[in-house]
């Protein structure tokens, strides 16, 4: 008797993946992080919530993918012109952190994460943290733009909170170029102190 090769099941429905993804997003931004349930993303999205037991351990996961699709670092490549190459950084962060779903989820997301006893190792914190491009764009600075005595993660920390309060907040609509406003700021405190 002939033997065939043992099938490995059913190939995953990828479209039960974008449906959840989806169904997340939406109830994010209509109900808020706390009401973005696996029960609610299930019923929302018409599936079964072992379905996404099956393809995410939490519904954490399933809110970092949901809101931060792209959890690569951001891809800013210096030119050497710190305003122009801070400003593309701080456009690019707000174009992956300032979606309505990225908005709702984050602090819900941060108080998870430091609250949690698992904590990411120092390698993972890198590869998804944007310090990394921070400090190469410092590096390709022209000569005496940058204060040598600076600490760039100092730095670093007030640019993304200052990004972070313009996504979160609603600014005070009078004031006209918020990100190049930002961009300013971040240069001024830059620039060495004169001698």
């Amino acid at each position: 008797m002939a033997e065939f090769p043992r099938r490995a099941g059913r190939p995953r429905d990828t479209a039960i993946d974008e449906r959840a993804l989806a169904a997340a997003r939406t109830l994010l931004v209509e109900r808020g992080f706390e009401a973005t349930t696996i029960q609610a993303i299930a019923a929302h999205a018409g599936i079964h919530a072992s379905a996404i037991y099956r393809r995410w351990p939490s519904r954490i996961e399933l809110i970092e993918d949901a809101a931060f699709p792209d959890t690569t670092p951001l891809e800013v490549t210096p030119t050497g012109d710190l305003r122009r190459d801070l400003r593309r950084f701080v456009r690019a962060y707000v174009a992956i952190f300032g979606t309505p779903p990225a908005r709702a989820a984050a602090a819900g997301v941060l108080a998870h994460h430091r609250s949690s006893t698992k904590h990411p190792s120092a390698a993972e914190e890198l590869r998804m943290s944007a310090r990394p491009q921070f400090r190469e764009i410092l590096r390709a600075a022209a000569p005496g733009s940058v204060d040598p005595a600076l600490d760039p993660d100092d730095v670093f920390d007030l640019l993304i909170g200052a990004v972070w309060i313009r996504n979160s907040v609603a600014s005070t609509p009078s004031r006209q170029r918020p990100l190049e406003r930002i961009v300013d700021m971040i240069v001024r405190v830059l620039r060495p102190e004169p001698a």
